[in-house]
Order: C-alpha cells, then sequence, then structure tokens
C-alpha cells in the first residue's frame, strides 16, 4: 500500500488508485520534481556553483572550465532538458489527480443528494402521519367535548327533575297537611 510523504498510507480513495497504480517513471518524475521545487534544492545547486566558480577563480592559471563557463552552462541545459519534461509529466499526473478528485467528488455529491432525497421523502412521510395523528387527536378532543357537554346537559336535566321532584313532594305535603278530623 502506498503512503503518504507523511508515511501514513492515503485514505482517500483517489490518492490510493493514483499513487498504487502509479508506475515507476511517474513516481521517480514525482519526487525529481517534488526535490525541484525545494529549498533544499536551490541551495544545493547554489553550493555546487559557488564551488564551481569559486574553484575556476582559484585555478586561475589552468581553470577546467575558463569564463564563459562553457561546462557550467551545459550542465544547467542538461538539467533543464530533463526537467522541463519531468516537471510536465509531474503536472500530468497533478491534472489526472484534479480531476479523479473532482470526479470522485461529484460520485459523493450525488450518493448525498440521493440520501437527502430519502431524507426528506422520510420526513414528508412522518409528517404526513404526523398530520394524521394530530387530526383524530382534535377530532377525539371535539367529541370528548360534545360527550361532556351531553353529559353536562343530561346532569342539568337530572338535577332539574329531582328540583322538580322534591318541589312537588314538597307541594304535596303542604297540600296533604295535617288534617283536622270530624
Amino acid at each position: 500500500m502506498a503512503k503518504s510523504p507523511r508515511g501514513t498510507p492515503y485514505r482517500h480513495p483517489v490518492n490510493r488508485a493514483l499513487f498504487d497504480e502509479a508506475p515507476l517513471g511517474a513516481r521517480l518524475a514525482d519526487k525529481v520534481t517534488g526535490f525541484m521545487g525545494s529549498w533544499p534544492f536551490i541551495i544545493v545547486q547554489t553550493i555546487i556553483v559557488a564551488i564551481w566558480l569559486a574553484a575556476n577563480i582559484y585555478l586561475l592559471s589552468k581553470p577546467f572550465d575558463p569564463f564563459p563557463f562553457i561546462l557550467l552552462n551545459l550542465a544547467f541545459s542538461t538539467q533543464a532538458a530533463y526537467a522541463a519534461p519531468l516537471i510536465l509529466l509531474a503536472g500530468n499526473r497533478a491534472a489526472a489527480h484534479d480531476r479523479l478528485t473532482l470526479e470522485h467528488a461529484a460520485d459523493q455529491s450525488d450518493l448525498e443528494e440521493k440520501q437527502n432525497e430519502q431524507l426528506i421523502a422520510g420526513a414528508k412521510e412522518s409528517l404526513k402521519h404526523l398530520t394524521e395523528v394530530a387530526d383524530r387527536t382534535l377530532a377525539i378532543e371535539v367529541a370528548i367535548k360534545e360527550q361532556g357537554e351531553q353529559l353536562l346537559r343530561v346532569e342539568q336535566a337530572i338535577l332539574a327533575f329531582e328540583r322538580e321532584e322534591s318541589q312537588d313532594r314538597h307541594v304535596g305535603k303542604s297540600h296533604d297537611g295535617p288534617s283536622s278530623g270530624p
């Protein structure tokens, strides 16, 4: 399994595919261009040029690369001749990496969109059921209220009947009051 520059395995599927399947030349191009685009490379190259120039100045009587420094220019030209294709190769791999990353992101986005649609459909279904439950609850509350009102009317009728009975008994007793005998 390929490892990231930190030494841990790649977790992203695009990185795993790109680095696990990369041919040796592509991996080499990545490493060389990675080094050529770094401060250590600039420092090493500057030191080499400084040593080259110092050696030629010191050996002024018999320099191994006289003043227009043709060998140094040849070395830079050779370096540039190899660096350019390596940089292009690494650039193409970076572009491929970007394309794969975008495709992966688009696939993930499509998946998330489907999941969101499923969640929304589920939420709508839940809302529909909740509305039905609320409607049934409201209907039950109305029925209970009507039954309560009906019960109140029955109780009032019973109380009214009992009052009449009580009054009738009371009136009947007052008419039947104590009678004086013959």
